[in-house]
């Protein structure tokens, strides 16, 4: 049985330790929901980016744990859709 797991890394790509201790997970969909419910916890431990890994095979990264910077700036300028509907 394949174990799915994640890398953490700065954004230099150096491994760094994870504030939340992950399991090793059977699927990949749990692996992504537990770094969906944790990236705060790992974003403010110190990790910028992860790696997911199927035994020893990347599947994909990095990621990044962080907001994009533009993501504010570019909701502002699309109308909210309560007011499009007006």
């Amino acid at each position: 049985m394949a174990a799915w797991t994640w890398r953490f890394e700065k954004a230099d790509g150096t491994e760094v330790q994870p504030a939340v201790q992950p399991e090793e997970f059977t699927t990949q969909g749990d692996a992504e929901s537990w770094v969906g419910e944790y990236w705060k916890e790992l974003a403010d431990g110190g990790a910028d980016q992860v790696r997911l890994f199927e035994d020893a095979n990347e599947i994909y990264g990095p990621m990044s744990l962080h907001a994009e910077a533009g993501a504010a700036a570019d909701s502002e300028s699309d109308p909210e859709p309560e007011e499009s509907q007006a």
